[in-house]
């Protein structure tokens, strides 16, 4: 069992039959099919049910062939990627990714910091949910993850970077903004927004806890929406919003929105650095060093204001 024949018979299954697999593969159709018939008598069992032509659909034993042909093609590329960051002074490929918050307004400072020091450095960064992520860490399909909890798995390991918190914002012009402080029963006649308030996030889960704790209806006007899209719809009056406070230091800064503090309602989250428990390439292991003090430095950053005027306080 060769690792290139283990290549082509995930690229047949990826690719959904040997003619794309074969020009991912870079080899011919027959070579392809060559390689599949002896991968299966080697094997003792065919890969795929054949009983429909051009349906390549995958056996038991097939199935379990895949699980371990892109832990092994995963190995073999990270072995070369640490190896040729060893041999190439620090020059390759850095898989990063992220959820939404942390791409949008964490990860372009680090990546800054970062490359002015590893400028040979590609970094190629994925978006999305934090389970997800994980997902694809331990796939080897990413060497880094931004996530927004510390997973428990003793596969993975995390290091710390900054902590931040869920905040209610509005729009300059509401009644909200003059406040300084609102109690959660205040928001029972307003139109929230958030994000996807169904996903299993405790952070998410929370909002609607609260809500309930409080007798208080939560009236969702968005949800299931990005962060960006919830700024911008509270920017222009549509209803009030929960979002993570790195995601607003802009807008809070120049006075596009107010940050609002709820009584009955404080909920933390730490952003998280996490990898795999092996060999780390000298290029991720940089990255982390710099996400650390870029976080830190986040940490420490001085409040923020609204055109001057601090949220809670009467404009002259």
């Amino acid at each position: 069992m060769e690792l290139m024949q283990l290549e082509m018979f995930v690229a047949v299954v990826e690719e959904g039959g040997v003619r794309a697999a074969s020009e991912r593969v870079f080899r011919t159709q027959p070579a392809v099919s060559i390689a599949l018939r002896k991968l299966e008598e080697e094997i003792g069992a065919p890969l795929f049910d054949r009983s429909r032509r051009y349906d390549y659909r995958l056996t038991e034993v097939g199935e379990a062939l895949l699980k371990y042909a892109k832990q092994m093609l995963g190995l073999q590329n990270e072995a070369v990627s640490f190896l040729s960051d060893l041999c190439n002074a620090r020059a390759g490929l850095l898989r990063i990714g992220a959820n939404e918050s942390a791409s949008l307004h964490l990860f372009p400072q680090i990546a800054q910091a970062f490359l002015k020091q590893h400028a040979r450095i590609h970094i190629e960064l994925r978006c999305g949910r934090s389970e997800s992520l994980l997902a694809e860490l331990k796939d080897r399909k990413l060497d880094l993850a931004l996530v927004s909890f510390r997973p428990q798995d003793a596969a993975l390991e995390a290091k710390f970077i900054s902590r931040d918190e869920l905040v209610l914002i509005t729009s300059p012009s509401h009644a909200f903004a003059k406040k300084t402080i609102v109690h959660i029963r205040e928001l029972g006649k307003e139109s929230i927004l958030v994000m996807d308030i169904s996903q299993p996030s405790p952070w998410h889960r929370k909002i609607g806890d609260a809500f309930e704790r409080s007798n208080t209806p939560l009236n969702l006007t968005l949800e299931n929406a990005p962060i960006e899209t919830i700024k911008k719809m509270v920017a222009i009056g549509i209803g009030v919003g929960f979002v993570p406070r790195i995601s607003v230091r802009e807008e809070t800064a120049s006075g596009g929105l107010c940050a609002i503090p709820v009584d009955g309602f404080h909920e933390e989250r730490s952003v998280w650095l996490v990898r795999r428990k092996m060999a780390h390439s000298l290029a991720a292991k940089a990255f982390a060093q710099i996400a650390s003090a870029q976080g830190q430095r986040i940490e420490t950053g001085s409040p923020l204001e609204t055109r001057g005027v601090k949220c809670g306080e009467e404009v002259a």
